[in-house]
């Protein structure tokens, strides 16, 4: 495929060099009662730590432009953005046929971990697409 030169998608928000920070822990109490509580319940102790700890988290920005303003300057990152924007014309044209509108969803190009409405992730899960608030998050460094 030759993409080099292709326009790219307006719909990318670029978190790379963005790190998912960690505010104040539990600390042994914490998890004590969080243990507690999963147990009475019966729900997943590692959610119930996400839920409490996602307040606490903040995104922290260590790169140099602020995410989602200017497309990917580098190689990948404009590759992706070339691929969206093909998916973009051709989910168009086909939901078009059809009578009904294509919802084009938002790229997130992110690096580690990532906050997203579907929670915390990291890497290690790969690609995936977050329904709750239509993104498709993509770690680069995943290729």
């Amino acid at each position: 495929m030759r993409w080099e030169g292709r326009e790219g998608s307006r719909n990318v928000e670029d978190r790379r060099g963005m790190s998912v920070g960690r505010g104040a822990g539990l600390g042994c109490g914490g998890l004590l009662v969080v243990a507690i509580i999963a147990l009475l319940t019966g729900a997943d102790p590692q959610q119930l730590l996400q839920l409490l700890g996602g307040a606490a988290e903040a995104p922290t920005r260590t790169g140099p432009a602020p995410p989602g303003q200017a497309q990917p300057k580098d190689e990948l990152g404009q590759f992706a953005s070339v691929v969206l924007r093909d998916t973009e014309v051709t989910w168009g044209e086909v939901f078009a046929k059809r009578g009904t509108a294509y919802q084009p969803p938002q790229l997130v190009l992110f690096d580690r971990a990532v906050r997203s409405a579907c929670g915390l992730n990291s890497a290690a899960v790969g690609p995936f697409y977050c329904p709750l608030d239509r993104k498709v998050y993509l770690d680069l460094s995943f290729f």
